[in-house]
């Protein structure tokens, strides 16, 4: 079988599988996805024994550091991995929910609902956990999933994917409703987002390269965000201790993950006092500081800043620093060369957090807190899909009711049109 032929029969299995998937009673969707993760903890050992292998395999091929640790797994994110899956089946069912209802004068009674999407296809580099992340989610909201994972983590995912239609077996999961692709061509991920009659919605996770050829080739509606360029914005009214804590822990907490802080704005009427503090407690975590002159002034030993740092993507222990003239000039700067994804004010003035709320076009803003809060997890909403810096149809972290669409649904009593 050709590699299209291939893919157009994973695609018609995952329809059959989305028509089944959306009768199921929630309470059996409950029970399957509790199956998964039991089967999950259950096969822990021989997860581990591949990531092992694919860790191996990444190192010789020179992957980056940030790479590497998306890639590892021990047993704590394999619990967690599990315990993500009982955290969606503990969360409100989307589908079938009335989202609004009237009736015409016509007697018609029009209701819109929550449905499934249908088939969803989640392509992603690295991470293992995606694997577990993206089937519960699509699983819970009847949603059919074709998930392709990068090269680097074939084996890890192929145990995990093998646990999931397991464990979900003995309760009742439908054929097909989580396939992997296994194949390592390149074209199997072209071949999949053309698959029009088959697959209503492309996630990409990974590079802003992989995301670029998603968008490229795709002939399905897609969401995604192509890099996490985060700013905090320390303002003249800051409480210092507070932002010296926020910007270490969102530089330092998980430097590789899309939701790090990259770049850090200081008031000019506080730098003189914070950036010190800042390259001192930082720099102790290995932090390496790339600033402009202003800054560079305060601490010469900070390196210069060149146009490209403003907007790089660094996801390792590097960090930008600016002094700004005021509130606005933060604003453009974020507005220039931020990627819409998480940024944050620290400030005690109630008034410039307004504004900041107003006017930064990000999917998520922060007032006094760390942009690593930016994930579903966080958010309340259980394991995320990802998160999208599209405006349509989702924003921000993708839960259980970003993998749904609506329907309208109309009850008569003979009426017909005049």
């Amino acid at each position: 079988m050709d590699l299209h032929s291939e893919m157009m029969a994973i695609g018609n299995r995952a329809v059959v599988a989305a028509r089944k998937l959306a009768g199921l009673a929630v309470q059996k969707k409950n029970r399957i996805l509790c199956a998964m993760a039991d089967a999950l903890e259950e096969r822990g050992d021989r997860v581990l024994e591949a990531n092992n292998r694919d860790m191996d395999a990444a190192r010789n091929a020179g992957l980056s550091g940030a790479m590497l640790d998306r890639l590892e797994l021990n047993s704590s994110r394999v619990e967690a991995m599990a315990n993500d899956l009982r955290a969606v089946s503990k969360l409100k069912d989307p589908v079938g929910k009335e989202i609004s209802h009237w009736i015409r004068p016509s007697g018609l009674v029009i209701r819109k609902v929550r449905v499934p999407i249908g088939v969803i296809a989640v392509i992603y580099e690295s991470r293992p956990n995606v694997t577990a992340d993206a089937a519960g989610l699509c699983f819970k909201t009847s949603n059919a999933v074709i998930l392709r994972g990068g090269k680097e983590s074939i084996q890890s995912n192929k145990e995990i994917v093998d646990a999931l239609q397991a464990g979900g077996a003995k309760k009742g999961l439908p054929d097909d409703s989580v396939q992997l692709i296994t194949t390592s061509d390149r074209d199997a991920v072209r071949e999949l987002v053309q698959l029009e009659d088959c697959v209503n919605l492309a996630i990409p996770r990974g590079g802003e390269a992989l995301i670029r050829a998603v968008m490229e080739h795709a002939r399905v509606p897609v969401i995604k965000h192509y890099k996490g360029i985060c700013h905090t914005y320390v303002d003249k009214s800051a409480d210092p201790a507070m932002a010296l804590r926020i910007s270490e822990n969102a530089k330092c907490e998980r430097p590789a993950v899309c939701n790090a802080m990259e770049t850090v704005l200081v008031h000019r009427d506080v730098a003189q006092s914070f950036l010190p503090e800042l390259a001192r407690q930082l720099g102790a975590r290995g932090v390496e500081f790339r600033a402009d002159e202003k800054a560079r002034a305060i601490v010469p030993e900070m390196k210069p800043a060149t146009e490209e740092d403003w907007s790089t993507e660094y996801l390792a222990l590097i960090l930008s620093v600016k002094v700004v003239e005021s509130i606005e000039e933060a604003i453009e700067h974020i507005t220039k060369y931020g990627s819409k994804h998480s940024d944050a004010i620290i400030t005690q003035d109630e008034a410039a957090a307004t504004v900041f709320f107003n006017e930064i076009d990000s999917a998520t803003v922060y007032w006094n807190a760390s942009t690593r809060f930016t994930d579903g997890g966080e958010f309340g909403m259980g394991a995320e899909i990802g998160i999208s810096t599209d405006k349509l149809h989702a924003r921000g972290p993708m839960g259980l009711e970003e993998l749904t669409t609506y329907k309208y649904l109309i009850t008569g009593s003979g009426q017909v049109r005049d």
